[in-house]
Parts: structure tokens; C-alpha cells; sequence
């Protein structure tokens, strides 16, 4: 299995637990979050600017350090736009 389908098979941060088909959707463009409390997640990045992508992005959860209302850093893994590293917790 080549790395594209493995990710295919992961859940999409920001679906619900209950939604029936929490994985990716064809068209779509992904990020596999790599590390810290969402790691595993792919983050759908379609549409994204380049600007927005080399950013990175502060993501809402319940699972860091900060609990509820806290946000996961997580930075664009250079040379692989398809791979994010966290970076850390934020309140």
C-alpha cells in the first residue's frame, strides 16, 4: 500500500465522532498532522494559498495542554507539503 491510500484510510480533523464517513473525500487536498494531540489526523487543506499552507495553522482541541478552547500549533514539514509537525500547545 503506497502512502497516498494509507492516508486515505485516516479521519478528517473537525468531522464529528458520529459522522458516517469521517475520512477523506475525493478532490480533496490533505495534510497528515504529525505529533502532539492530533496526531494522525489529516487536515483538509483545499483551496489553502500557498502563503496560508507555509503559515501553518492553530487548531482548536480539547486534547492539549491547554484542554478546552486550547489550539495545536502545527507547521508544514519542509520539503513536505503533505506532512505537519506540531510544534506545541497555545491556550
Amino acid at each position: 500500500m503506497d502512502r497516498d491510500e494509507e492516508l486515505l484510510r485516516g479521519r478528517v480533523y473537525g468531522t464529528e465522532h458520529d459522522d458516517p464517513n469521517p475520512g477523506p473525500r475525493p478532490g480533496r487536498d490533505y495534510a497528515e498532522l504529525v505529533g502532539g494531540p492530533l496526531d494522525g489526523l489529516l487536515l483538509d487543506i483545499t483551496g489553502w494559498t500557498s502563503d496560508e499552507i507555509q503559515t501553518g495553522a492553530a487548531l482548536m482541541t480539547e486534547l492539549g495542554q491547554f484542554g478546552a478552547g486550547g489550539r495545536a500549533l502545527y507547521d508544514p514539514r519542509p520539503g513536505e507539503r503533505r506532512r505537519w509537525d506540531w510544534s506545541g500547545d497555545t491556550p
